[in-house]
């Protein structure tokens, strides 16, 4: 293909240098025909309208000066003995009542949905892998699982994984309160892997 669009440019090439090109021109090229057409009379110019008049200003005439006298005051001096009063005592200031601080609840499990337990990993079952995971949950306002996170490991990746899995995929909490109202926010919640025979 690319050895076909040399060739092609080569023979456009060859074809514009040997003239080939010209002869079209020349063939297109005919008789001229002409064609004289009247100009159109042009458009009387008619006479521009008037300019409109125009007012002249009033003259200038500047305001009158007047001057007023006023006649000028003795000063007189008064003196006046000034007896202060004292003003009665300020009561002492009243305390502010004590800020209430904000009753906050931690998010819990829910006694209509038990947590449910994870699965055990069947490697760590078979090598004998036990302990209990602490786990940081970020509860949402409506009981799901936001995040969560391994606050202190049992020992064994596997189980901390297991762990974290469930709670992520099937947990749903009593979300944590602040003055009754719910808000998201972190909790902590333990899961125990236990061997038994």
């Amino acid at each position: 293909m690319f050895l076909g669009i040399v060739v092609l440019h080569v023979l456009m090439a060859w074809g514009a240098v040997s003239g080939l090109s010209r002869q079209v021109v020349e063939a297109v090229l005919g008789p001229i025909e002409a064609t004289i057409i009247d100009e159109m009379p042009e458009p009387q110019d008619e006479p521009p309208p008037p300019p409109p008049e125009i007012e002249a200003p009033p003259p200038f005439v500047p305001p009158p000066d007047i001057q007023i006298n006023i006649p000028q005051q003795q000063q007189t001096t008064a003196i006046q003995q000034v007896t202060r009063e004292r003003p009665p005592p300020t009561p002492p200031p009243v305390a502010a009542p004590p800020k209430r601080e904000p009753v906050i609840v931690p998010p819990r499990s829910n006694p209509r949905r038990p947590l449910t337990q994870p699965e055990y990993p069947p490697s760590s079952r078979r090598a004998g892998e036990a302990g209990t995971v602490v786990l940081e949950v970020y509860v949402l306002e409506n009981g799901r699982v936001g995040d969560a996170r391994v606050k202190q490991s049992s020992g064994y990746p596997r189980l901390d994984e297991a762990a974290l899995r469930e709670v992520k995929r099937s947990w749903r909490l009593e979300p944590g309160t602040q003055d009754g109202k719910p808000v998201a926010m972190w909790g902590q919640f333990a899961v125990t892997f236990r061997l038994t025979d």
